[in-house]
């Protein structure tokens, strides 16, 4: 019996990495923007999550194989072999872009607990109270200071939440010729009212799919693996399993809104919204799943979200990473202390949002641009360097980076 403990264990160890990223790359961010898509427009945006899917994996691979070769990270590459300045944006951008989603990831978890709880308390319970519950269970989670622990409250949560958008999913299906036409890429027209441009939402969607953070942390997560290049196969699983569960996920959210919400004619706005409209469309049951899925979507991005400046700074200055000392709990604990911003102040934290906004767009090309470069360095990559068709999938994704980029900008100054 302890034997077949010990290899189910020792199995999924193998894709602890890639269910972290997961836990990283699908917080509240992700499920509005899928909501909002799957609301307005059904399943005709269903290929851009394929898309982004598809990138994710082709990035992550191409970043991980460059650890698997040389045994660098990301940041420790960008140092050495570009310029000191590089690592030090890369971690700049990745904060400021952190502290935002730190603040609007536990606004939207505690506004959606907040609007749950009036089905159950009467004027339901104060989103401060949630806000504080849930930054109290990160710092815990985070106190322990082990990675393999990280990684395994993660795995916890990220199942929670993949059983609820699935089973959400399967509630709230619209029909499956809509799905298969989402396959098909196309544009779908305006619906009346909505004020974005088309362009605009597929860029957001697969803003919150292709995150370099993503990219630049699965390298510091190879090397702690202990993973060399006899590793790549199980490197490739590992991100496949992610990418796969990311697909299945995202969708699932598209799906729900676009099985209830779109057909209906209702317009989507802000996550919280779905927990009153769903539950007349829906039921309490499928509306009780999903609230469970976003908060565990909230808890599962907001771990990796505090530890991201500590790692990174442990990574730049290849210092032992060991989250117990006094200086990063403090880091950790004042960064958390961001989630409760939102709920307190009842209000968006706006220039913190543009400043990470505009950090986020003009960060992606700048990833894509880095590992082109080295990944083309004979004197690095010897014989594992990037093949031609390699670097004509990086120049389309560079070239669509720095158009969603443009439209990121752009959004950014019109909120100015």
């Amino acid at each position: 019996m302890g034997s077949l403990k010990d290899k189910i264990l020792k199995g999924l160890a193998v894709f602890l990495p890639g269910i972290f990223l997961l836990g990283f790359n699908i917080g509240t961010g992700s499920v509005t923007a899928m909501a909002k898509a799957g609301a307005s427009y059904g399943m005709s945006l269903l290929w851009t999550i394929v898309a982004s899917c598809l990138t994710t994996y082709f990035m992550i691979n191409l970043y991980s194989r460059y650890t698997l070769v040389t045994g660098e990270t990301a940041l420790q590459a960008f140092r050495k072999h570009i310029h000191p300045g590089v690592g030090v944006f890369f971690i700049v951008a990745l904060t400021a872009g952190v502290m935002g989603s730190v603040m609007g990831v536990m606004g939207i978890v505690a506004d959606i607990c907040f609007e749950w709880s009036k089905t159950y308390v009467a004027g339901g319970v104060s989103p401060v109270v949630f806000a504080a519950i849930f930054v109290s269970l990160v710092y815990v989670i985070f106190w322990n200071g082990k990675t393999e622990f990280f990684e395994r409250a993660l795995a916890v949560i990220v199942a929670i939440m993949a059983v609820c958008f699935v089973a959400n999913f399967f509630i709230l299906m619209p029909p499956p010729a809509d799905i298969l036409r989402g396959l098909v890429p196309n544009i779908p027209e305006l619906p009346a009212g909505e004020g974005r441009g088309r362009f605009l939402v597929i860029a957001s969607l697969v803003g919150t799919t292709v995150f370099s953070g993503l990219f630049i942390i699965r390298t510091t997560l190879v090397k702690e693996a202990g993973w060399t290049l006899k590793d790549a196969k199980v490197q490739r699983k590992d991100a496949i399993v992610s990418v796969t569960l990311m697909f299945i996920i995202s969708m699932a959210i598209m799906a729900a809104a676009a099985g209830t919400l779109h057909i209906a004619g209702v317009e989507l706005t802000k996550a919280s919204q779905m927990i009153g409209l769903l539950e007349p469309l829906a039921g309490p049951l499928a509306t009780a799943i999903f609230a469970f899925g976003i908060i565990a979507a909230g808890v599962s991005s907001q771990i990796p979200n505090v530890l991201m400046l500590p790692w990174l700074l442990c990574d730049y200055n290849q210092s032992e990473r060991e989250m117990t000392l006094p200086k990063y709990r403090l880091m950790v604990f004042l960064i958390s202390l961001l989630g409760l911003v939102v709920p307190i102040f009842d209000a968006r934290p706006v220039f913190v949002m543009i400043v990470s906004q505009a950090f986020n767009a003009v960060i992606l090309p700048v990833t894509v641009a880095c590992i082109f470069y080295l990944g083309n360095r004979k004197d690095l990559m010897g014989t594992h360097r990037n093949s031609t068709t390699t670097n004509i999938i990086l120049g389309l994704i560079l070239l669509f980076a720095i158009f969603t980029s443009v439209v990121g900008i752009r959004g950014v100054w019109e909120m100015f």
